[in-house]
């Protein structure tokens, strides 16, 4: 009997062990991350964005100040479609190039071969601008646009502070080198996504090749893109199919940089990357990585990303105190509508952490059915992937006493209020003093001298 009892105690605890150690250990296994693998990029910076989002998925060194190259002209282009949309410039418009246009350009730019009093229109000085990197057609851009470069590179650093860029200096509408000729990888993308609100600017700056037509000073021109993504005329090997513009830019402090976009299916991303290098491979071939590793990135994204629903206007996601109602004393909140946002494939939205953010510890009714009372927080690994409101799920009635007595309350609570019933209060008591001391003492005073009731005088005896 003892040792059916000793059995049974024995099976029970060793049931009950295996029972808490198998959660331990499963707690103590490293969990895989759900985050996408680092891409490793080789360069100075890069930056990598969703489009649609807004969504960082790649960022190394994004607010270094770098020297852009010509990356430069993805400003001077944005200032001329702007020219253009404010009806100051037509695309149409014949230009005749200025001699100012040619002052202090390196013999070894990049050119069209425009010449002194050549004439081509607004439009095909673009296609010079951001096919083959033209410096003598940003020049006679910045002349038309603002009159003198001078002036035009004032407006290009007033425009970058208008986008919010702030590790940007301009001194030229090329690129040339110059210690006060600087941007980031951030602000290049804040100018790149301003310039393709312009329709015409993608159309430009998309193309692989372009055929000019002659001029007074020249023969027809057959210009091919700097671009090795979109053109294989003077390179093999890198066209990529998914990759749409956007400008090239290399000198020897710069390095190579490359601005790009690139779409596959619902996914398209915008990409930057500056100060990167040419590179010997061990086949004995050269590879220029701004372009090499900017195909990289884009594979990278569109591998390892996709957009999901991660909250539905059907989550509960927390309540809210209500006060001034008999109704109810708490309202439900819910996102507004279904939120999608764009994360690594592994990731869902139940490993997700979600953070709520009051404005307020409690909302007064009445509440109606909609309002934004709150607002949550998706984050995974220290990254957050979207914030959104909250809003009441129904309706909250108040109640007319409670809304009543809060009026009340309210109005003695104003500090108007408050003063003024002091200054009352306090002639009150001032008034009551008087009267104790002061009034009581006058009383005393007149009552000595008073004659008894029904005094007649002294009665004359006869």
């Amino acid at each position: 009997m003892k040792t059916r009892r000793f059995l049974s105690a024995f099976l029970l605890f060793a049931l009950l062990c295996s029972l808490l150690m198998t959660p331990l250990a499963l707690a103590d296994e490293p969990e895989g991350s759900k985050a996408a693998p680092d891409p490793n990029v080789q360069a100075k910076a890069a930056l990598l964005v969703d489009q649609k989002t807004g969504t960082v998925l790649y960022a190394l060194n994004e607010h270094q100040e770098l020297y852009p190259a010509s990356l430069t002209k993805i400003m001077t282009c944005l200032l001329v479609l702007k020219a253009v949309d404010e009806g100051k410039l037509s695309l149409d418009q014949e230009i005749t190039a200025p001699a100012s246009a040619f002052r202090n350009l390196a013999s070894d730019g990049s050119t069209a071969g425009i010449q002194v009093g050549e004439t081509m229109t607004l439009e095909n000085l673009l296609y010079c601008l951001m096919v083959v990197s033209a410096n003598e057609a940003a020049n006679i851009l910045a002349v038309t646009v603002s009159g003198s470069i001078d002036d035009f590179v004032d407006a290009m650093n007033a425009e970058a502070q208008s986008l919010g860029c702030e590790n940007t200096h301009f001194a030229n509408p090329i690129g040339l080198q110059d210690s006060q000729h600087y941007t980031s990888a951030w602000d290049l993308y804040l100018i790149a996504k301003q310039a393709m609100t312009y329709d015409d600017f993608m159309t430009i700056c998309d193309t692989g090749d372009v055929m000019i037509p002659a001029t007074n000073l020249h023969d027809q021109r057959h210009l091919y893109s700097t671009n090795y993504l979109l053109s294989s005329f003077r390179a093999l090997g890198y066209i990529d199919k998914e990759a749409h513009g956007i400008k090239t830019g290399s000198t020897s402090d710069a390095g190579h940089c490359l601005v790009s976009t690139a779409s596959r299916g619902s996914l398209s991303v915008i990409s930057v990357v500056m100060g990167a290098q040419a590179v010997t491979l061990p086949t004995g071939k050269t590879q220029v990585q701004s372009f090499s590793e900017t195909s990289r990135l884009f594979d990278w994204a569109f591998d390892n990303f996709s957009y999901k629903t991660i909250l539905t206007s059907n989550d509960m996601l927390g309540s809210m105190p209500v006060t001034l109602s008999k109704e109810q004393s708490t309202v439900l909140l819910h996102p507004a509508e279904d939120v999608e946002a764009l994360v690594p494939n592994g990731l869902t939205a139940d490993d997700m952490t979600k953070t709520l953010h009051f404005t307020k510890k409690s909302v007064e009714a009445p509440v109606s059915e909609g309002d934004a009372l709150a607002t949550v927080e998706l984050s995974y690994d220290g990254k957050s992937y979207a914030t959104v409101p909250l809003v009441a799920l129904n309706d909250v009635a108040a109640t007319r006493y409670l809304v009543f007595l809060n009026d009340v309350q309210a109005f003695f609570d104003r500090t108007i209020v408050k003063v003024v019933c002091a200054v009352v209060i306090l002639l009150i008591l001032l008034l009551i003093i008087w009267r104790v001391t002061i009034g009581r003492k006058r009383y005393r005073s007149g009552r000595s001298v008073q004659q008894p009731k029904g005094y007649r005088g002294r009665r004359r005896h006869l």
